[in-house]
């Protein structure tokens, strides 16, 4: 299949294009300069001839889930989402100048680096579960490397919500990476599916190859390599000298029955510390956010939320609406109708107690000076 051409990139206020950066099935993405402040950003651009509703939805899912969740320091940061000037949506996120897609694909990656790793995508995607999402994506590709070389977690374009199954004909299909669960149709996601996901993405990095392909390349193709998948025949990982500990804890990850996984993300990045702990490494910190946040401000993404102008939340029947109302009444209905609530805003209802407060300080002083015969 020919590769296509790139779109031309859009004109956007405040940015100074740079160069392009890549291409998928339906955006693009280009390197711009924000203006203000100065930084780089890589900016995804939607197809023109791309833009329907169910392509539209899914931008805006990756848009809002990044920016509810991008305060994590594993999940990519989001800058602006916005329409270009030639009517194309676009978001504008941290530029990560690697991804470990194309790292694996060079060779294993050092045990340290990929547990180290394993933690923190481990800590963004529990932050995820709590916030009542699931990712339904994890593979390499979407594991990119930010200009100071952490991993971020990438690409919420098909993230669906925990409670919901999803339609069933939109399931994620990164074979190599999918849980067989997944592969037979029987969830579109779940946060079992996404241990057995991650996991296998961790044996790609230390294996430099997805954990059920064959050496033999004329039987890797989709549907050989699904049926082994959903056999699940777990076996080491291909590397001379690779701890054994660590095939335990991927091995639990990858159990064909999902119950027999790792219960959550959490529980799943414990297990990983405690194999740097055997190999002699300080362990790396788990970050998640607590259940508090995910409870404290929720988001609505359904199709349903309002977007565009504020809503506004002025009261109908404040001063104004009665002011007009009298101006439309006999002088005799005027006197009838309530007066106007008075009502002061907390700031000033404040600076009015502060002023009270000072004046009777200021009489109690006069008047002990008055007594004591300085006055």
């Amino acid at each position: 299949m020919a590769k296509r051409t790139m779109s031309a990139p859009p004109v956007l206020a405040g940015y100074s294009y740079v160069r392009p950066l890549g291409s998928g099935g339906f955006a693009d993405v280009f390197l711009y300069e924000q203006d203000l402040p100065r930084r780089v950003a890589a900016v995804k651009v939607l197809l023109a001839d791309a833009v329907n509703p169910e392509v539209l939805r899914n931008f805006n899912v990756e848009a809002d889930i990044s920016a509810r969740l991008s305060a994590h320091p594993a999940i990519v940061t989001i800058y602006q989402a916005s329409i270009s000037s030639d009517g194309r949506p676009y978001i504008a996120m941290e530029y990560c100048p690697d991804n470990m897609g194309t790292r694996y694909k060079k060779g294993p990656l050092p045990v340290a680096e990929v547990l180290d790793a394993g933690v923190r995508i481990a800590g963004a995607l529990e932050t995820v579960h709590r916030a009542g999402l699931l990712h339904r994506d994890i593979k390499p590709s979407n594991v990119l490397m930010s200009s100071l070389g952490s991993p971020v977690l990438a690409d919420f374009g098909i993230a669906a919500a925990v409670v919901d199954e999803g339609d069933p004909e939109i399931i994620a299909m990164s074979v190599p990476w999918s849980a067989p669960e997944v592969l037979q149709e029987r969830v579109s996601g779940s946060v079992a599916s996404e241990v057995w996901s991650l996991a296998a993405t961790l044996y790609t990095l230390f294996a430099g190859r997805t954990p059920f392909e064959s050496d033999d390349r004329s039987a890797n193709s989709r549907a050989q390599l699904t049926r082994r998948i959903v056999k699940a025949h777990y076996t080491p990982v291909p590397v001379p000298g690779f701890p054994r500990a660590i095939d335990e804890v991927l091995s639990t990850a990858m159990q064909r029955d999902p119950a027999r996984r790792f219960s959550s993300m959490a529980e799943f990045a414990e297990r990983l510390r405690w194999a740097q702990y055997d190999m002699g490494t300080a362990p790396t910190a788990f970050e998640a956010a607590s259940a508090e946040w995910a409870a404290a401000a929720p988001v609505n993404f359904s199709d349903a939320a309002p977007r565009g102008p504020v809503v506004t939340t002025v009261d109908e029947g404040g001063r104004r609406a009665v002011r007009a109302a009298r101006q439309d009444r006999s002088p005799r209905e005027r006197e009838e109708l309530p007066a106007p609530s008075r009502q002061r805003s907390p700031l000033a209802a404040g600076l009015i107690g502060a002023g009270i407060g000072m004046a009777v300080l200021a009489a109690g002083g006069v008047a002990v000076l008055m007594m004591t015969g300085v006055i």
